[in-house]
């Protein structure tokens, strides 16, 4: 007779992250309610959401987001306390080196319950994920016009 494993840890989907900077700070909120329907329609869950700004010193610091919204945009208060805990400084100074002075920029850490079953069922299986990665945008473009033209 083979023991279901009850461990939360056990279901996780893969946990992936983002990195998006705002040249100039210049953050409209356009995206937010997209990021609220992946969350609403159970796609991602979030586990931490942090903005930060890079000042003209090059010092790098967190953003609340009350001090991200007040533009009349979308209302970003609605992600207010999202944190794991797994993001902390040495992780937002190192995303911050990316950025120029005077930008913004948002990290996203979140698990992509879509796939959790199916990792779950991996996990069961004993099968190990020996790589992963992610094909940029336009790679893939690039490759398909690539491909259009040589026919």
């Amino acid at each position: 007779m083979t023991t279901e494993t009850t461990d939360p840890a056990h279901e996780l989907g893969p946990i992936d992250y983002l990195v998006v900077e705002f040249p100039g700070s210049h953050l409209t909120g356009e995206g937010m309610p997209l990021l609220v329907d992946l969350v609403d329609r159970g796609i991602i869950r979030i586990l931490d959401l942090v903005f930060f700004t890079k000042d003209e010193t090059g010092t790098v610091r967190g953003l609340e987001l009350a001090d991200v919204t007040g533009d009349g945009r979308p209302d970003l208060t609605v992600f207010e306390g999202v944190s794991s805990g797994l993001l902390g400084d040495d992780e937002i100074t190192e995303a911050g080196s990316l950025l120029k002075p005077g930008d913004s920029a948002a990290v996203l850490l979140y698990e992509n319950l879509w796939a959790a079953p199916l990792a779950a069922a991996l996990r069961r299986a004993d099968a190990r994920m020996i790589a992963s990665g992610r094909v940029p945008v336009q790679d893939m473009l690039d490759a398909l016009d690539a491909l259009e033209n040589a026919g």
